[in-house]
């Protein structure tokens, strides 16, 4: 897919950008078949897209054979109804090899990753986000979290290189992103796109539109994609009281959970779609599994969400 047509299809989404997780089975191999499901389950439900080997996937965990698989049964499950974007990071040479393995597996476009460990300098960032931009066809998103964090100009040049459509921040500085934004407003090219990634993006993306961010990731899709629905719809159409609600009763209780424990951004959202019926099996190590304390406040807090939804129904 060329970077117009996926720049389109994204930037005005029907509804939320759908992270699924990567689904594992007794014996710790990737379950194809129950990943498939996943990912059909979430288009049908109606997500805009689907982000596949990203964070919430556990691209850190996965060899290179089996991201190309798990991409490849994300394109066949989403059957060209909504474009598949696939996670690429580490070092610039694994990155590209990412890609190119993305691209044959039939994505439509990438989700670049952070660089592995160092902390670099701008100068350096930028040549290795034009390098993976090149490596292929498909059009790329950066990806700003832990250590690529950018300064405005470096944004501005970002968005000038070929291939590059959008910049989603994991981060939550909000000066910071607001420069970002008006630099490349003034300095830039006029279409394109941003996206609030931190977890649980909903907690903050009142704030985010806020400075004309409109795009967010929703790991929650992957165990309620009703809430997650409600949230979209409510946030688009400016229902400010079911926002509210939703914040309220179900999201900052869920992110004060994943709170209590490090990888729950992971590991919490997959024992929310293991207790939703489908069995997608553990995190990998270095993640860990949510106590069963924690996994029984989950489920309490999934029914007094479908409560609330009953209730403004």
């Amino acid at each position: 897919m060329s970077p117009a047509p996926l720049a389109a299809r994204l930037s005005s989404p029907s509804g939320p950008l759908f992270f699924p997780v990567t689904a594992y089975g007794p014996d710790g191999s990737v379950a194809l078949d129950v990943y498939r499901a996943h990912v059909r389950a979430g288009v049908e439900a109606g997500a805009a897209a689907v982000f596949a080997c990203c964070g919430t996937g556990e691209f850190h965990a996965l060899t290179p054979e089996e991201f190309q698989a798990c991409v490849r049964a994300a394109v066949e499950a989403a059957e060209g109804r909504v474009p598949v974007v696939a996670g690429a990071g580490y070092g610039t040479a694994l990155a590209v090899r990412y890609a190119k393995l993305a691209e044959a597996a039939g994505a439509d476009g990438l989700l670049a990753m952070p660089p592995y460990l160092v902390q670099a300098g701008q100068e350096g960032l930028l040549r290795h986000y034009r390098e993976l931009a090149a490596a292929t066809s498909l059009p790329t998103i950066v990806y700003q979290r832990d250590n690529a964090v950018f300064t405005p100009r470096t944004v501005v040049e970002l968005a000038r290189t070929e291939g590059v459509i959008g910049f989603k921040d994991g981060i939550g500085d909000l000066d910071l992103m607001q420069r970002i934004v008006s630099a490349v407003r003034t300095e830039g090219p006029g279409d394109f796109l941003y996206f609030n990634g931190l977890p649980t993006a909903e907690q903050t993306q009142l704030a985010y539109r806020g400075i004309g961010i409109t795009l967010y990731s929703s790991a929650v899709f992957c165990f309620v994609p009703e809430i997650a629905l409600a949230f979209h719809k409510a946030l688009a159409s400016g229902d400010v009281t079911t926002v509210h609600r939703l914040l309220d009763g179900f999201y900052r209780p869920f992110v004060e959970l994943r709170a209590q424990g490090r990888g729950y951004a992971v590991s919490l959202v997959k024992a929310g779609v293991r207790l939703r019926g489908l069995d997608v099996g553990e995190v990998r190590p270095p993640l860990h599994e949510p106590s069963e304390g924690h996994v029984k406040q989950l489920a309490e807090l999934i029914d007094r969400g479908y409560e609330l939804l009953r209730e403004d129904a």
